[in-house]
């Protein structure tokens, strides 16, 4: 059962390859494909020029730090001796960024003429004129992050322009910082399109760019007052046809190319933890390690006989390292599918919450509507008191005037002064003094009796 499962596996991986476009290794514009920097344990990037402000970039067995967690205001960058030399190419960029909460930078993947010396330490924003594409991971307006596309024929003077956000051809949004694993960007040129994809998805394309050949791959980070670590693990440039350059390459460096594309054929999605491609053989060797089939009459003595049993047993051997080889592939590819499939799950499940949270759209709808309608009582309400106040202001309004001109009459005749009275006690009260006078004045002049 085993072995009919193995069978399939192969048989499928068989169909697979046959049926997928072959990529090519360029190693002279690569480092990291190995899952280390340099195989020879030295602390500098093969065919790479290292440079950095205020200190070197350091170089560990896995990985090129380009700005390290301290200090801030650093710079790294990380350029190509050579050029590119191909028409359509796939380059693949291993980057992880860690910092604090806070942490700003970014980080730019140039193809440009001579970016080594035009270029150097520059970011986008302090890069003057330049011939070439870069592309630059940063947390733009204020997003969690953004990757953006620019373009220069070198007329634009970037670092003097009032608005270097604007001169963007594409961009997606990605959040890049502090993930905990690296993050995989690939810049694909082809015959039909320019495409840049991050993580397997595309981010942006367009079918009016081409990058001819000549240009040098690199790549810079600049941290800011609040530095962020920016670590490349690797730079993989691949190509369809190593023979189709668009110059004439001398003939050391043409040998060069055939061993590379006998040793280092991969897939386009060329892993991290890829095997040594020195030890990698062509899965195209069934029919050249093959014996033809001989007559038993051409066998004519023990040697002839262990000789042939030697060379088949050999043929056998090769045939099943095949085998195993192309198994091993065919476990990666379907890990990487199974990876692919517990994404698209992931999304599965996002776009399930999604019509959960329209659920809960359509009840705060229904809350909605039921908040206007308390609102729409409420102002009949109002309504209706504030007329049922203007009623009893306007009857106890009309009740005081009836009232108080009554009121006012009686108090003007209750309160209006009675002189008679006042005339009739002043003269009595002098008729009774004049009366009393007249009195005791005659008493006073009658004869006294004496007895």
């Amino acid at each position: 059962m085993r072995l009919i499962q193995q069978d399939s596996m192969l048989a499928l991986g068989l169909a697979t390859l046959a049926t997928a476009r072959a990529q090519f290794l360029v190693s002279e514009l690569s480092f990291g494909y190995t899952g280390r920097i340099n195989d020879r344990g030295e602390a500098k990037v093969p065919g790479f020029t290292i440079q950095g402000n205020p200190n070197v970039p350091e170089i560990l067995s896995n990985k090129l730090i380009l700005t390290p967690p301290v200090p801030g205001n650093a710079r790294g960058a990380v350029w190509a001796d050579q050029t590119n030399q191909y028409s359509e190419w796939v380059a693949d960029v291993d980057f992880r960024v860690n910092g604090g909460e806070r942490g700003s930078g970014n980080l730019n993947i140039w193809l440009a003429r001579q970016g080594g010396q035009e270029i150097g330490l520059s970011s986008i924003y302090t890069v003057g004129r330049f011939d070439g594409l870069a592309l630059v991971i940063d947390q733009h307006g204020g997003s969690a992050g953004m990757i953006r596309g620019f373009l220069n024929d070198g007329s634009i003077d970037f670092k003097s322009h009032h608005s270097v956000d604007s001169l963007a051809f594409g961009h997606c949004y990605y959040a890049y910082r502090n993930l905990g694993r690296p993050s995989q960007i690939k810049l694909r040129q082809t015959a039909q399109a320019f495409k840049v994809e991050i993580d397997n998805r595309l981010c942006f394309e367009s079918d009016q760019i081409t990058i001819p050949p000549g240009y040098q791959y690199g790549i810079t980070a600049a941290s800011a007052d609040n530095p962020d670590s920016f670590e490349i693990f690797k730079l993989v440039v691949m190509t369809q046809d190593l023979a189709a350059k668009s110059n004439g390459a001398p003939p050391i460096q043409q040998k060069q190319q055939n061993d590379g594309q006998n040793q280092a054929k991969a897939q386009t999605s060329y892993g991290r933890n890829s095997r040594d491609t020195n030890n990698a053989k062509s899965d195209e060797s069934f029919e050249e390690d093959s014996i033809p089939d001989a007559s038993p009459d051409s066998i004519t003595s023990s040697k002839a006989q262990f000789a042939d049993l030697h060379n088949r047993l050999q043929s056998v051997n090769h045939h099943l390292s095949t085998i195993f080889r192309q198994n091993a592939g065919m476990n990666n590819m379907n890990e990487k599918r199974h990876e692919e499939t517990s994404r698209m799950i992931d999304e599965l499940k996002q776009s399930v919450s999604k019509v959960d949270k329209l659920d809960k759209l359509d009840k705060l709808e229904w809350l909605a509507s039921e908040v206007t309608k308390m609102q729409r009582d409420i102002q009949s309400i109002k309504t209706d008191l504030n007329n049922r106040i203007s009623q009893s202001e306007n009857n106890l309004k009309r009740a005081i005037s009836s009232n108080h001109g009554t009121m006012l009459e009686h108090v003007a005749v209750q309160t209006t002064p009675r002189h008679g009275k006042l005339i009739f006690v002043i003269i009595g009260s002098q008729i009774i003094l004049v009366a009393g006078y007249i009195y005791y004045e005659r008493k006073k002049t009658l004869p006294k009796k004496y007895l």
